[in-house]
Formats: structure tokens, C-alpha cells, sequence
């Protein structure tokens, strides 16, 4: 047996209290808490109220020259994405079609979520390496192209941050769940014998529209199911 294994041994024989399990409100013993530094390194994200948001500035014409640098590779030169990459601009008006265009100005909900995305996981492949003036540059550029400011020489800041609304804000509701009637009741799930009669097939995805194709490849609908 190993020395580091027989110091183990020992640990534990002559121990006077097992340590409990994780879960169990104790630890597993392993490692050491973490330091302020380590902590603050990792505790960077960004609320919708602007609480987290660094100092800084950048303007529009200063995230044009990042993003051609760093961005349009993958995202195109005006955001409109390359190849199978994510489109960041446009998409305004499409979130009713059979296809929604799913960019910054057309669903998402916060400002925050822009610049938190950005500053944490862009540019890809080297994420981090932005300072937090070039992150505030480049999150205006994104409004530019998205035609939610219009001025090549507006400048976002953390003093201004929280003025800017983006166009879906307001279809982005709270979780209401919680306060249905049937969790304030808080009966227990049904898991076994909880419909009277056999499942029923009542309608075909591809007739319900829910994947690409047609009604007639299935037959009418409500046909049996062979």
C-alpha cells in the first residue's frame, strides 16, 4: 500500500466524525473555498436593471471596425449570419411566420442579455478577450444594425445602458405557473393509472404543421393508425 494511501487509512480510522454527504448538509471535505478574486473572476453577468455592468464606453463607429475584425467572419458583414452561423440583425416583424427570424431587434428581450452574451463567450474560439469598451462598442454597433439607434456616433455607456428597450421587451412576461390554481393546491402528480381509457391518436404531426411536409403524405386527417 501506498504511503499517500496509508495516510488516508489513518485519516479516516482515527477520525471521531464521519463527514456527511453532499446533499445531507455537510461536504465532501475536497478542496478549499474559493478566494475574492477567483469569485469576482466568474461573477460577471449582467442583470436586465443594469446591475453588474462595468464601467466603459464605446460608439458605433468603434464596434463597426471590431466586429469587421473579429465577428463578420461568422456573422456576416451587416449580421445577417454565413453558412449555418447565428444571424444577429433584422428578422422585425417575423415572429408570427412559420419560420421567425430570431435575431437581436426582432425577439430578444434585453440590452443585458446582448452585452452578457458578448463579453463571456465572443469571439468565438477566443472568448474573453475583449476589454469592456470594446464589449460596449460592439453591443451599440449590434443596436446600429438592428436600426434601434441610427446615429454612427452614439456612444453606450453604463450610464445610458438602461434607456435603451429593445423592440420584444415588453412580449417577454413572467413565469406565472407558480400561482395557477393547480400549484397553489400543490396536489401530487399523477405517474401511474391516470387516464380512465387506452391513449388515443387523434391527428398527425405533419397535418398538425408541427413538422415540415404534407397532409396528403399521411392521408386525411384523423385517419387510424396502421
Amino acid at each position: 500500500m501506498s504511503k499517500f494511501l496509508k495516510s488516508l487509512v489513518v485519516v479516516v480510522t482515527t477520525s471521531t466524525a464521519v463527514p456527511a454527504l453532499a446533499g445531507e448538509g455537510g461536504h465532501f471535505g475536497l478542496g478549499r473555498a474559493a478566494t475574492p478574486d477567483e469569485i469576482s473572476a466568474w461573477d460577471i453577468d449582467i442583470r436586465p436593471d443594469g446591475a453588474g455592468l462595468p464601467e466603459g464606453r464605446g460608439t458605433v463607429a468603434q464596434g463597426e471596425e471590431i466586429f469587421t475584425e473579429q465577428c463578420a467572419v461568422c456573422h456576416g458583414d451587416f449580421g445577417e449570419g454565413t453558412g449555418r452561423w447565428p444571424v444577429l440583425a433584422g428578422g422585425q416583424g417575423t415572429l408570427t411566420h412559420e419560420r421567425p427570424e430570431k435575431t437581436i431587434g426582432s425577439y430578444w428581450p434585453y440590452l443585458s442579455t446582448v452585452y452578457d452574451y458578448v463579453r463571456r463567450a465572443m469571439p468565438y474560439g477566443n472568448a474573453r478577450s475583449m476589454t469592456d469598451d470594446e464589449v460596449y462598442a460592439l453591443t451599440a454597433y449590434l443596436l446600429y444594425l438592428n436600426d434601434i439607434v441610427t446615429d454612427e456616433e452614439f456612444e453606450l455607456s453604463r450610464e445610458n445602458f438602461i434607456e435603451i428597450h429593445l423592440p420584444n421587451e415588453a412580449n417577454f412576461i413572467e413565469d406565472g405557473r407558480p400561482d395557477e390554481p393547480f400549484n397553489e393546491k400543490k396536489t401530487p402528480l399523477c405517474m401511474t393509472d391516470c387516464k380512465d381509457s387506452a391513449v388515443e391518436v387523434t391527428m398527425r404531426a405533419r397535418i398538425l404543421d408541427v413538422t415540415p411536409g404534407s397532409a396528403d403524405d399521411d392521408g386525411a386527417a384523423g385517419g387510424a393508425v396502421d
